[in-house]
């Protein structure tokens, strides 16, 4: 399960809002559990470098290093990361899957068209299997 603060439910929804017709990207910070409830405390948007953004996401890595340090600094841990889908699909795509690299984390994906904020956990022998998000 994800729990995820309404306040930062909303400043992700409307970062993929204003970002649109690129996808948004970012880091969640908290309290991170592998395998059990896992708890948002803090989000870090960032730019999405990716070659193609409309399709794609990334996160550039020396600015995703200085967030994990901030992280570090206020006693955090990497709960997840988040995207949207400013077309779809509500669900990881196939290639969110191909780029996964941090396994049992939550990838929370707001997609706006259609409408739905939903978070999986990436396992690296499983794939992603659609978490529990309890909205606070």
């Amino acid at each position: 399960m994800l729990v995820l603060p309404n306040a930062v439910r909303a400043e992700i929804v409307e970062q993929a809002r204003g970002g649109r017709p690129l996808e948004s990207c970012g880091v969640l910070g908290g309290k991170y559990d592998p395998t059990g409830r896992s708890e948002v405390r803090s989000q870090y948007p960032v730019e999405n470098v990716a070659e193609h953004p409309r399709t794609r996401y990334r996160i550039d890595p020396e600015e995703q290093l200085a967030i994990f340090d901030r992280l570090e600094d206020r006693g955090e841990e990497i709960v997840g990361f988040y995207h949207s889908h400013p077309r779809g699909p509500p669900r990881p795509s196939e290639t969110d899957a191909a780029d996964a690299t941090w396994p049992d984390r939550s990838y929370v994906i707001v997609s706006l068209e259609p409408f739905e904020v939903g978070s999986w956990r990436w396992r690296e022998d499983d794939g992603f299997e659609r978490e529990d998000v309890a909205v606070e």
